[in-house]
């Protein structure tokens, strides 16, 4: 498996449509299509994860046909599938149905309502530990694989399931040998090893290489800076836990009053919910029915600091508290993290928004070099297939976007200059008693330098809107203050219409995208040369200033990839927007000639300060990657003959034994 390539299916991208990528995919050096939800959604789906019939390929992609003849054009297909929860309406014949939603769906008996995914009223947790419902759910799937039209699965939200590792079972011996899980693992925190899974989709390392390319010598200056700016003088685990207390005890309450009711009233709802709130991974995986209990969950509610009483019961000491108390909290963890943390403290915490990313960690402000080396060598021998990515569909910003905003690192007293310049020369374009706050002005320029140029500035506008109501502040989904939200994205447009503020920012903006570039290319490279397996988002060949989606699902210029890669294969020196498609192009094709290399070692090599070098397999090929921007492109070589493959960038080495 060489690498994949992930598209966002919608009945503007059907399966009709992906073929005819086929051939520039394939020319490109991908060995594996890695494809959105394509079951039978409701109508109208714009992203398939609201699936209401599992039993069927999706009419509005192309059906099981369409489907079948895009396997048969020569790439593999990683299929991504939603077993935790389906949408509701009446187009889904089981929760139409009485009876069946009875025993499909995960429905609170007592009050009538459904567990919900995250906080999505219309989309329902479906009960996959029953036998027949994981059969009926899976059968259509299970078939694709048999039959060879897919090769791998995608598992959406493990952590919703009521035993993730039951689950994962049960779906390899049912014939799934490829499965990935969209696991969410904190820092330090291992991927379960008993779970049989080729890895994870690869947030992890997606944090470790943007964290690698962050100055930690720069922080003291950006944190003084961001107390200046904005005057919040809290780290982001104080903030992220004021987010999760207000999740559990506000949107998450009716789950919470379950778990109440669950124990069979040993804990009051103020208790459950800080405990909720405390945990410091997404969930812990207690088998209240077998008895077990792993050294990672001990660990996991001893950080919690929790209530002692109910930590016992948690770790099945207290044999009072019912099994279904302990499955359901485990289950409810998940929800209060991603809402808590992802969707509203890392839109309040703005130190450096290039950390604030899906599993990752604000704190965490840099990453040596040989901690990186350690999480590839340990990717090698635990998730050799684990997929490595820098953007997805879920992702805050685009991985160009967050590697430009991680470069202001390298500028950081220059930085401090420019911002609060900005501040005070955009004053009089703040209207009283109005937004933006300090911290949503901080948020902007942060953004401006990353995103620059934001065309059309509609983009910016819905951006903003969408922060400001996930930060929960000043506005939000559920109460919005539109007249706050109009004044903010005034602001905005005001700010990005000034002759004065554009004079001093252009220079400065471009010095930084200079500086991200090679941020860009440094970690597009290890992306596809250390240990795994590398996926591009649609389009991510190019330079791809996304911002949160749909932001991220913007059509795709693929008549301009196309024609870019010709050109490249005809021997055309690559042009400074080409950098990107050129090297992985480069990467690609070496993969392909030494998949032997790939599958081996991974073998870090001595070198300057600032630098990251390796080689792979038989020291068969060597990566060289200055992260700093001063450090050279130097390392200690083995013996041999060596071939630079990257020869129109002296600034990275990809180099092959000859």
């Amino acid at each position: 498996m060489r690498a994949t390539y992930r598209l966002q299916l919608s009945p503007q991208l059907t399966f009709a449509d992906v073929a005819e990528l086929v051939p520039y995919l394939r020319d490109l050096g991908v060995s594996h299509l890695y494809l959105s939800p394509a079951l039978q959604a409701r109508a109208g789906s714009t992203h398939g994860y609201d699936v209401i019939d599992p039993t069927r390929v999706s009419d509005e992609l192309g059906g099981e046909d369409g489907l079948r003849a895009l396997a048969s054009m020569g790439l593999g297909i990683v299929l991504d599938i939603v077993p935790n929860h389906m949408g509701v309406s009446d187009e889904n014949r089981w929760w139409s149905d009485p009876a069946l939603r009875a025993k499909f769906f995960d429905i609170d008996e007592e009050t009538g309502a459904h567990r919900r995914f995250f906080d999505i009223d219309d989309l329902a947790a479906i009960r996959q530990e029953d036998r027949e419902v994981f059969e009926v759910t899976h059968r259509k799937v299970l078939e694709l694989l048999a039959d060879g039209v897919i090769d791998g699965l995608r598992v959406d939200h493990p952590d919703g399931l009521a035993d993730p590792d039951d689950y994962l079972r049960r779906l390899r011996a049912a014939g799934a040998e490829r499965v990935w899980v969209e696991k969410i693992l904190a820092v330090d925190e291992p991927l379960r090893a008993e779970w049989p899974v080729a890895g994870t989709v690869g947030y992890e390392f997606l944090n470790q290489v943007q964290a690698l390319f962050v100055d930690a010598r720069a922080e003291p200056v950006f944190t003084a800076l961001y107390v200046e700016f904005t005057g919040e003088t809290r780290g982001f685990e104080e903030i992220a836990l004021e987010a999760q207390l207000e999740q559990a005890t506000g949107t998450f309450a009716r789950e919470v009053d379950r778990l109440v009711r669950e124990g069979e009233g040993a804990f009051d709802a103020a208790t459950i919910a800080e405990a909720l709130a405390r945990l410091p991974v997404y969930r812990t995986y207690v088998d209240p029915w077998a008895g077990l209990v792993a050294p990672e969950d001990e660990r996991a509610i001893a950080a919690a600091h929790m209530d002692g009483d109910l930590a016992r019961a948690l770790l099945l000491e207290d044999r009072g508290v019912p099994g279904g108390f302990v499955e359901r909290f485990q289950q409810t963890s998940p929800p209060v993290m991603a809402k808590g943390v992802e969707d509203t403290a890392f839109y309040r915490y703005h130190r450096l928004i290039a950390l604030n990313e899906v599993g990752g960690a604000p704190e965490r402000f840099g990453l040596e070099v040989a901690d990186f080396h350690a999480a590839n060598l340990e990717r090698a021998r635990r998730h050799p297939l684990n997929l490595l990515v820098t953007q997805t569909h879920d992702t805050k910003r685009g991985g160009d976007v967050r590697a430009r905003i991680g470069a202001l690192t390298w500028v950081p007293g220059e930085w401090r200059e420019r911002v609060l310049a900005w501040r005070e020369l955009n004053a009089p374009l703040r209207e009283d008693g109005l937004g933006p706050d300090a911290d949503e002005e901080y948020f902007l320029y942060q953004t401006l330098v990353g995103a620059w140029p934001i065309e059309p500035l509609e983009r910016l506008d819905a951006y903003l809107e969408k922060a400001l109501r996930e930060a929960k502040v000043n506005t939000s989904w559920v109460q919005q203050n539109r007249a706050w939200e109009e004044s903010v994205i005034r602001f905005a447009r005001a700010v990005v219409a000034s002759e004065a503020f554009l004079a001093d920012f252009l220079p400065f903006q471009a010095r930084v995208a200079e500086l991200g570039e090679r941020s860009i290319l440094g970690q597009l490279l290890l992306k596809h040369t250390v240990p795994g397996v590398p996926d591009t988002y649609q389009g991510d060949e190019l330079l791809a200033l996304n911002l949160v989606d749909p932001d991220n699902r913007r059509p795709v210029d693929w008549a301009a990839r196309r024609a870019a890669l010709d050109a490249l294969r005809d021997g055309a020196e690559p042009a400074p927007e080409h950098r990107k498609l050129w090297l992985i192009h480069t990467a690609l094709q070496l993969r392909a000639r030494r998949p032997e290399a790939f599958a081996g070692a991974y073998r870090p090599l001595a070198s300057p300060a600032g630098v990251c070098a390796f080689t792979r397999g038989d020291d068969e090929v060597a990566v060289i990657v200055p992260v700093a921007p001063d450090a050279p492109c130097r390392a200690e070589l083995p013996d041999g003959d060596w071939r630079e493959l990257l020869v129109h960038d002296e600034r990275l080495s990809l180099l092959e034994r000859v």
